[in-house]
């Protein structure tokens, strides 16, 4: 299933994206697509089970926004240098185990909502991503199995990135990730039984019309099942968490000088295969 939350920001309604692309209402069946109902096998095979009947109300889609397909987020867990190409680019060494960091969960917003240039910002970067997002509660996961029965499904991240914030001004990763805007997620929530193989996906990423990645999952250093099965044993992860995999080559900071990192009035467009696509026009802050 395609799940997604529409309408105003705050005020999302949950939805389905049918096979024949028509919008369909969830709201007489749950109140929204969150870790509760994510981890209600009750309430998702309510919403199969009416999709496949037919009995859903459709939506008109024109001028509807898109919001980022799960409410109520918890904690947004990110993999950083988990692509060779990527690794190499920045001239870092593989990493032996997964980098783990964390990224502010009100970053999260809709996948064609504006993303804001922080002010005073020289190194805003581009990342597109395969998100993860978690359907049952994942502590110290011992197996690969195990940890993907633990995946709700996948969608498209945008990880956002200030670089000079993030490796020059000291202390960790985090004031270069956790920026308002910085995590456009969505369009949609591809429920794990339609990505039978999540190292079997390409990933691109757009400025203003120039492709600038082109990379695939099976580049990944740490495997989304590695990845969850690692996470868990750091931390609890719970229904509507969402762990950021990492980004392939082709990041303005691999780039040659002068680097050409986002300013205002640029347009980034992404996509992951099978799970959709974004459109973000930046503004300043």
């Amino acid at each position: 299933m395609k799940l997604l939350r529409v309408g105003p920001p705050g005020a999302e309604r949950p939805a389905l994206l049918d096979q024949d692309g028509t919008l369909r209402d969830l709201s007489a069946l749950v109140d929204d697509i969150d870790g509760s109902v994510l981890a209600d096998a009750s309430a998702l095979d309510r919403i199969r089970a009416a999709a496949g009947a037919g009995v859903l109300p459709a939506l008109d889609a024109t001028g509807l926004r898109v919001g980022p397909p799960v409410g109520r987020i918890g904690k947004v867990v990110c993999i950083g240098l988990n692509y060779h190409g990527h690794a190499a680019e920045t001239g870092q060494a593989t990493p032996a185990e997964p980098v783990v960091f964390l990224k502010a969960a009100d970053t999260v917003v809709g996948p064609d909502d504006t993303v804001l240039v922080p002010r005073g910002s020289v190194k805003t970067d581009w990342e597109v991503e395969l998100a993860i997002v978690i359907g049952r509660t994942a502590r110290y996961l011992e197996t690969d199995e195990q940890a993907l029965a633990h995946v709700a499904g996948y969608a498209v991240a945008h990880d956002v990135s200030e670089r000079e914030f993030q490796i020059e001004r000291g202390g960790t990763w985090d004031k270069g990730k956790s920026c308002e805007t910085f995590n456009p997620l969505g369009p949609w929530l591809v429920t794990a039984d339609e990505v039978p193989d999540p190292q079997d996906l390409g990933l691109k990423l757009w400025v203003n019309g120039e492709l600038k990645q082109d990379g695939h999952t099976s580049d990944q250093i740490f495997p989304v099942a590695e990845v969850v099965r690692y996470v868990s044993r750091f931390m609890t992860l719970y229904p509507g968490d969402i762990i950021n995999t990492g980004t392939p080559a082709g990041v303005a900071m691999g780039q040659p000088e002068p680097k050409p990192y986002l300013r205002p009035g640029d347009v980034v467009e992404l996509e992951v295969e099978g799970l959709g696509r974004q459109r973000q026009e930046l503004k300043g802050a």
